[in-house]
């Protein structure tokens, strides 16, 4: 009788962080949508990338010492950080405003096929079998997940600003690994970070300069601080860090299949916060855990 070997540990390491990283992030939707409605989305952007850059730059610096972060590219670090921080994340609370946290999740679920085709594209990556079937199960456990009957997702410009977040993310994510290839994780995260939130901050106060929207801070309160916090420091500083790790192991295209389980952790975030308790979002988060783990040829290992 043969046994069945384990998956290498950094393959189940990489999917760990990346289902952590997954589940940080989803706690940032419910917060965004509340802040969403108090302040404009450029701002808010600002304040959340803002925020989370700080205290990224902070622990590089007490993690490596000042002089990797005062060598890093930091120009080129401000242009890839718009694109994924900056751009992306305006466009979810975009997306937020108009929508709500379970049609932006819907449509992340377009995000493995744009990952796997920019492998495929930039990258040489070759389509499989295993692969092609893991992104099935892994599109049919998101859809499974989202409770389709109840959340009747919108159209418009909403749905084509959640669009377009995943599509800046993704690449951008893929450009923060292989641009910043020197730096470590944690010096990635931070240069990106940190430099979206430079170029964010200079838009904001265009934007308010103009005579953009203002925020609303008669009801700015402690609600509104901590949903801040968990928006950022939560939602970007520590997912994004878990992120770029996991995508550094396994590639952006893997990587993405577990952002269709979203739906599924926003559930358990509401069931937490007194909601509902969801059987079909539950079997749909099992469904996207099957169609990880054929996309990366764990079960053909196992049966050999």
């Amino acid at each position: 009788m043969t046994v069945a070997a384990s998956p290498p540990p950094s393959v189940l390491t990489a999917n760990a962080l990346c289902l952590l990283s997954m589940i940080t992030w989803a706690v940032g939707l419910p917060a965004l949508g509340h802040l969403v409605q108090f302040i404009p989305p450029m701002t808010l952007t600002a304040f959340r990338v803002g925020l989370a850059g700080l205290v990224l730059v902070i622990a590089w610096m007490l993690w490596e010492g000042a002089g990797p972060v005062l060598r890093a590219p930091w120009l080129r670090g401000i242009g890839v950080g718009f694109v994924v921080m900056g751009l992306g994340a305006v466009l979810v609370a975009v997306a937020l405003e108009r929508t709500d946290p379970v049609t932006v999740a819907i449509i992340t679920a377009m995000m493995p096929v744009i990952g796997i085709a920019l492998e495929c594209l930039l990258d040489g990556r070759r389509l499989t079998v295993a692969l092609v079937a893991g992104l099935i199960l892994s599109l049919a456990g998101g859809l499974v997940a989202l409770d389709l009957g109840a959340a009747k997702p919108g159209l418009g410009l909403g749905a084509l600003a959640a669009f377009g977040s995943v599509l800046a993310f993704t690449w951008g994510s893929r450009a923060t690994v292989t641009t910043f290839a020197d730096l470590t994780p944690l010096g990635r995260t931070a240069i990106t970070v940190a430099g979206a939130g430079i170029s964010m901050s200079v838009l904001a106060l265009a934007y308010a300069w103009a005579g953009g929207a203002a925020v609303r801070w008669n009801s700015i309160g402690l609600t509104e601080v901590a949903a801040l916090v968990a928006a950022s420091i939560g939602s970007i500083a520590v997912s994004q860090t878990l992120w770029i790790v996991s995508v550094g192991l396994l590639g952006i295209g893997i990587a993405s299949l577990h952002m269709n389980a979203v739906p599924f952790y926003v559930m358990l975030i509401a069931f937490a916060l007194g909601g509902d308790w969801i059987w079909a979002q539950a079997a749909g988060a099992a469904i996207v855990v099957l169609g990880v783990a054929v996309a990366q040829g764990t079960l053909t290992r196992r049966r050999a």
